[in-house]
């Protein structure tokens, strides 16, 4: 493959207990494709290289709102993603899994472990933590040692929104909370960090938006000059500034409509390619990205951006994750 079309997935989840997603798709009204369950390394590397994906990014599943992230089970996938970096040189990078974020001090211990021993290429966040009225969004200012530690490190964050219902119920079978309400929590996630100042102060940190942001684009001006008449201390144009300097993946996102929006949003050079596999099907997954290639087809520099430049120039040691020993033994299956 040439290195034009060499493709970065930024975007890529780990099932390690197929019963437990298959349980909470249904409950959120989705449904994983069946042939991706139980998830195996050996299923995602098929489907890289049936899409001429080099390397993957590994992430969690977004269900870590509820409080009842274990530290013991946090480890166990950290450690794991970092064995299956060693397993396949070059072929998996991984987002680090962090305990329930109101564990300051477990949280703190889980960055540094993830990336001072295991050599993380990052950390996932979710847009909330909790539920109901307790829930915090991540521009929480109890959440601020957090964010303090990982602008400390110039550390990258993979924001996906929570997979949390609204307070009305998902309007169609069709239309669960993956559709309808992931995309809003990315976005509301986004917007409270832009308008509390914490994405303006915690400027070294290179902050992910999933699914091009979900909602972001669109809404962005409306919040620039609504909370501003609310009270927001930044002007509307800084306010649109901020919400310009997060990076976007095209992870079931990548149509025309979407991708001219972005192009009139922010340069070539904040847009990764990302696919969300195993959640969805490979043909959901070609969908997309022929999408995506149609659309630069004219402007290979912004293609090669997007598909792997962008991710090469935030990720400079990509793929080179330390190894954690297990024995010796190679990695088949999940843990």
């Amino acid at each position: 493959m040439s290195p034009q079309n060499i493709r970065i997935d930024v975007h890529h989840h780990v099932f390690l207990d197929a019963e437990k997603k298959a349980k909470k798709s249904l409950e959120i009204g989705f449904r994983t494709p069946e042939e991706n369950l139980p998830w195996t390394p050996q299923i995602s590397l098929a489907v890289m290289d049936k899409l001429g994906v080099q390397t993957t990014i590994l992430s969690p599943p977004p269900v870590s709102s509820s409080g009842a992230e274990h530290p013991a089970e946090v480890r166990k996938q950290n450690i794991y993603s970092s064995q299956l970096c060693a397993t396949y040189p070059g072929r998996f990078g991984f987002f680090a899994y962090l305990p329930f974020l109101d564990d300051i001090q477990g949280t703190l211990e889980e960055i540094a472990f993830s990336f001072d021993v295991l050599g993380a290429d990052g950390v996932a966040l979710i847009s909330s933590y909790g539920a109901g009225n307790s829930a915090k969004y991540v521009a929480d200012d109890l959440y601020d040692p957090i964010w303090e530690e990982l602008d400390r490190r110039h550390a990258v964050v993979f924001l996906h929104g929570a997979q949390t219902p609204s307070s009305t119920p998902y309007p169609h079978p069709w239309l669960g909370v993956p559709i309808s309400e992931v995309p809003n929590e990315t976005y509301k996630a986004a917007a409270h960090l832009v308008v509390s100042g914490k994405k303006r102060h915690f400027h070294n940190v290179n902050i992910i938006l999933t699914h091009l942001g979900g909602s972001t684009p669109f809404l962005a001006p409306r919040v620039a000059a609504l909370s501003h008449y609310m009270g927001c201390p930044l002007t509307p144009d800084e306010i649109i500034e901020d919400f310009k300097s997060f990076y976007f993946e095209t992870a079931l996102s990548a149509h025309e409509t979407t991708l001219t929006a972005m192009e009139t949003f922010v340069p070539s050079d904040r847009l990764l390619f990302g696919t969300d596999f195993p959640a969805v099907s490979i043909k959901t997954v070609e969908w997309y990205t022929q999408n995506l290639e149609n659309h630069f087809a004219e402007r290979p520099l912004d293609l090669a951006n997007t598909m792997h430049e962008n991710a090469l120039r935030l990720f400079p040691n990509l793929g080179k994750s330390k190894y954690v020993s297990n024995g010796g033994q190679q990695i088949n299956d999940g843990p």
